[in-house]
């Protein structure tokens, strides 16, 4: 099993070349096989998720004349959020007090892949509004019944030495897979509606990626000789508590990222008004057409930029053998990105905003979830407490729009969204620095 150093232990200078589960070096091919695994299951939840919630979806509520389309998706996102935020964790923990022959994780992530895809599809040919909105958090539970145990696999099997390299295949798999699924979403409202072959698509997408992660991992070993998991109604209450013995350095990586997230969110989820009320060109406000473009090549800039920080961040993290140092270095250059169109209010500035925060973030994302394996206070329970931290990104992303919403409502202007961002940016550097056990 992974070390259990606690808090107070100084951070180790060597990271383990050992796989966890057993005891044993991977070998190449076992190498190989992960890192495709991750990339797999990462990009086709992220294309079958993006082309339904970026398009299909918002067009799917006009299609079927909805008179404040607007309002009711930004409920539906509340909402989906809130079943994410416990869903995540429920089945993080589920997967841990799983027995079965064909391992702990194994059922749960392809499970939770088809009742993603059913759902997901379903979006498409469900008429009534209420009788969607359930399906759709539907769709969230199995998304969630999916990642959670997907993510523990780090934990659960990949040696310390290469975490980071996995963790980025993780990564820039949603990095490819958000942008191109908006890009594919689009192809199916071309006749102004949004076509039922587009949700058949996404949900194949979402409904295979973890059938094709399985079948790419090497074969999780049976869980049923592990020692049984308390079966009685308070043991799976106590479950859900958080960890508390040696937790100190998990809680400063949750504020870390929580803080990251708001951050992140901010600028991100109101990006396209960012470009319409506050870039000036020559004094005015854009044009429509000067706005498309913006959009178009800003996002293009995200994309390019993403995915060279994300492929070289993660080997270069395991090599220098560092978590702290990439995830601290990739939060101040998203802090630098955002004061780009905070100091040049123009679509210059908005460039390099797009091309600075967008590596810093692309790094972020894709060293961060290895520091938060090398966090956990216990192997046993790495399911459960990956949910417990993934919580973060949940409540950072829904909690960076609402205080940009206020501040710009109290302001009337975006002004101090920049410095309110980049301030959160910095507090979590500080509480990762505060970590003492990961490096």
């Amino acid at each position: 099993m992974a070390p259990t150093s606690t808090e107070d232990s100084p951070a180790s200078t060597t990271l383990s070349n050992l796989a966890p589960d057993t005891g044993h070096p991977l070998p190449r091919s076992a190498m190989v096989r992960f890192g495709a695994g991750f990339m797999a299951i990462s990009v086709l939840w992220a294309l079958g998720l993006s082309s339904v919630a970026t398009v299909l979806l918002p067009q799917r509520l006009k299609d079927l004349g909805v008179d404040d389309p607007d309002s009711l998706l930004a409920t539906i996102s509340a909402v989906t959020a809130i079943v994410s935020l416990v869903s995540n964790l429920v089945f993080g923990n589920f997967s841990d007090r799983t027995r079965s022959p064909l391992g702990r994780r194994t059922p749960w992530v392809v499970a939770g892949g088809l009742l993603g895809g059913a759902t997901l599809f379903g979006v498409g040919v469900i008429g009534n509004i209420t009788l969607l909105t359930i399906d759709y958090c539907l769709c969230m539970v199995g998304l969630n019944m999916m990642l959670a145990p997907a993510i523990a696999v780090l934990s659960d099997r990949v040696p310390e030495n290469i975490r980071g390299t996995m963790s980025t295949f993780w990564g820039v798999g949603a990095a490819i897979g958000y942008p191109l699924g908006a890009i594919i979403g689009a192809r199916f409202i071309t006749t102004g509606q949004a076509s039922t072959p587009g949700f058949v698509l996404g949900g194949v997408l979402m409904g295979v990626s973890g059938i094709v992660a399985v079948a790419l991992w090497p074969k999780e070993r049976s869980a049923v000789d592990l020692e049984a998991a308390g079966g009685s109604v308070a043991d799976l209450l106590r479950s859900f508590v958080p960890p508390t013995r040696n937790a100190g350095d998990f809680y400063k990586a949750f504020i870390g990222r929580f803080t990251m997230l708001l951050s992140y969110q901010m600028i991100n989820a109101y990006q396209l008004y960012i470009i319409q009320d506050h870039l000036k060109d020559a004094g005015k406000a854009l044009s429509a057409a000067q706005v498309a473009a913006t959009v178009t090549l800003t996002n293009t800039i995200i994309m390019v930029a993403g995915l060279i920080g994300g492929f070289i961040s993660g080997p270069i993290s395991d090599l220098l053998r560092r978590r702290k140092v990439p995830v601290v270095l990739a939060s101040l250059c998203f802090a630098v990105g955002v004061t780009m169109p905070w100091l040049l209010p123009t679509t210059t500035g908005m460039y390099l905003f797009a091309g600075i925060a967008g590596f810093g973030y692309a790094v972020y994302n894709a060293v961060d979830q290895a520091l938060n394996v090398d966090v956990l206070p216990d192997p046993e329970t790495a399911g459960k407490d990956l949910g417990i931290l993934n919580m973060s990104t949940t409540l950072g992303q829904m909690s960076g729009p609402i205080i940009t919403a206020n501040v710009v409502g109290a302001t009337d202007s975006y002004t101090l969204v920049f410095p309110i961002s980049i301030t959160f940016a910095v507090l979590g550097c500080i509480s990762i620095l505060a970590i003492r056990r990961v490096r």
